[in-house]
């Protein structure tokens, strides 16, 4: 496929005269005079320079790849019908649909950026997170930047024991026994040749306790609501995990919150107050 240059700059063009900042967590300030989103604001969203972004709204420079397009659909808040549209005027064929997609709808996308206060992530139904708050990050670390197998927690249980520290012992086992059920039920799911079959194979040859979980056959209910963690920096949390699910794309929003008057409220407002001053200081 050509990319059609004209169609691709008026496309951007467009989309950012459309956005507003607050459709995209933006603070809105004053004395803002441009009908949109600013070029410099649209390259930041799309992880780009601003030079680049410039010259594909002037019909320049070169084609962006397949990973660039995929930024720019996600950082201008495209539906997937959209995001198939710049794929196609960018010279791509589009992503597959469905549970394997990483572009987030841009609904539940506002959800979460309207959660700035707030422990939240968005996860693949393999528990690969895609989008995390910053006081998400606070929380659980930041769960975005694993690569290969390692981007599904499923996985990083049995793999990594350095990712069972978070959980009280005493949930361990019950822990396992979910995630080995949960990735069961997902092989008979999509299917042989799907990325859940290709993760449990990797289990199975690399984990004697996913082995013996996976030959029971059992199949576990839902995680329970309530999470006790234990934090490295303020020690236990109890949070409450409540669940918006995006069942185009298989998308989970999990929202923690803690009961208001507990030592873990406490605790999360201490969290999100080094956070503020961490975001400070990099600002600086």
């Amino acid at each position: 496929m050509l990319i059609d240059r004209a169609g691709l700059a008026e496309f951007l063009r467009r989309r950012r005269a459309t956005l507003q900042p607050e459709d995209v967590g933006l603070p809105r300030g004053s004395g803002r005079r441009t009908a949109g989103l600013r070029r410099e604001e649209v390259a930041a969203l799309c992880h780009m320079s601003i030079d680049y972004y410039e010259r594909l709204e002037r019909e320049r420079g070169p084609r962006p790849s397949v990973q660039m397009v995929a930024s720019m659909a996600q950082g201008l808040h495209l539906t997937l019908d959209e995001r198939d549209h710049l794929f196609r005027l960018a010279g791509h064929q589009p992503p597959v649909r469905g549970a394997t997609s990483a572009h987030v709808s841009p609904a539940l996308q506002r959800v979460l950026d309207r959660l700035g206060d707030t422990p939240a992530e968005i996860v693949t139904e393999l528990g690969q997170t895609l989008r995390q708050t910053p006081l998400g990050v606070a929380v659980f670390g930041d769960a975005t930047a694993y690569t290969g197998p390692m981007r599904s927690r499923g996985y990083r249980w049995f793999a990594d024991p350095s990712s069972r520290l978070i959980y009280q012992p005493e949930y361990h086992e019950s822990l396992s026994r979910m995630y080995a059920a949960g990735l069961r039920r997902l092989v008979t799911l999509r299917g042989p040749e799907s990325e859940a079959a290709s993760l449990a194979a990797l289990l199975l040859a690399a984990s004697a306790e996913f082995r013996e979980l996976w030959e029971r056959h059992r199949i576990e209910g839902l995680p329970d609501e309530v999470k006790r963690l234990v934090h490295p920096e303020v020690g236990t949390l109890v949070l409450h995990c409540q669940m918006l699910v995006d069942n185009a794309q298989s998308h989970r929003l999990l929202v923690y919150t803690a009961e208001p008057g507990t030592e873990s409220y406490d605790k999360l407002y201490r969290l999100s107050l080094r956070q503020e001053a961490a975001t400070h200081r990099r600002g600086a």
